[in-house]
């Protein structure tokens, strides 16, 4: 059976609605979940007949493109897919449906250098530590996960003072990009953004002891005119029927249990 109306079945769609049914959603998605969207929201939409309207922003910030900055800006969206951090403070702030939530994945912080550059360890706490002291510039997110590293992690190994000295916090663009062009020495995201970058190595996650594993959620915004064609969309990026391409863009999805 065609991929396509294998999983319009499995996610409860009726092929014989396209056209008659043909909806604009309006989407916007962090980081952790962009490699995952793209692949899938191309078989939504040749399923459906539903056109999918995208944009792309950090979870949390104040970056021009983050999704709270477009929402402060009056951005129209239907469907928000971030951080369950994030998502919570849309919904405090009266901006998402409250009970909308629905996890699509669970995201690990990795790390990444350089192709051809040495490979630190990263695999233990102390090693960690080390390498954070040692390295001379270390890339993170402005978003959830570097959040987590600034206030969380580095203050937690003693490592802060020096990370003041060495530390980057990236805004708007993927920390790989930065490593990869040389504008820092090691770099540090949620695993699903930094795989793609052929010009990486990628060393591995953080210790368990140490590791934030997170969800990322959809919610449906408040006063959506889509909001029965949003909320269909998330059930079909939660479902298990796309299970394994989400896996395989570095998440665990949240339709498979632990």
């Amino acid at each position: 059976m065609h991929i396509v109306y294998r999983l319009a079945l499995l996610a409860g769609l009726a092929l014989t609605q396209i056209g008659a049914w043909a909806a604009e959603i309006r989407v916007v998605t962090s980081g952790a979940f962009t490699e995952a969207y793209k692949q899938l929201i191309p078989i939504y939409e040749q399923a459906t007949g539903h056109t999918v309207i995208s944009s792309f922003g950090a979870s949390i910030g104040n970056a021009p493109d983050s999704i709270p900055s477009r929402f402060a800006r009056g951005e129209v969206f239907d469907l928000v897919i971030l951080s369950e951090g994030g998502l919570e403070a849309l919904v405090k702030a009266g901006q998402v449906q409250p009970g909308s939530r629905i996890d699509l994945a669970r995201s690990k912080i990795g790390a990444a250098v350089r192709k051809g550059t040495p490979r630190p360890d990263i695999s233990t706490v102390e090693a960690l530590k080390k390498t954070l002291l040692d390295a001379k510039s270390v890339a993170y997110s402005a978003s959830a996960s570097g959040t987590y590293l600034s206030t969380e992690l580095f203050p937690k190994l003693g490592v802060a003072e020096r990370l003041k000295e060495t530390g980057q916090r990236i805004l708007s663009e993927r920390v790989g990009a930065v490593v990869a062009r040389g504008d820092a020495e090691l770099g540090f995201q949620q695993v699903s953004e930094l795989i793609y970058f052929k010009e990486l190595d990628f060393i591995g996650t953080l210790p368990e002891e140490v590791q934030q594993t997170i969800f990322f959620s959809a919610g449906l915004v408040k006063g959506s005119k889509e909001a029965e064609w949003a909320a269909h969309l998330a059930r079909f990026l939660s479902s298990a029927a796309v299970a394994e391409i989400v896996r395989a863009t570095g998440l665990e999805p949240a339709a498979v249990k632990r």
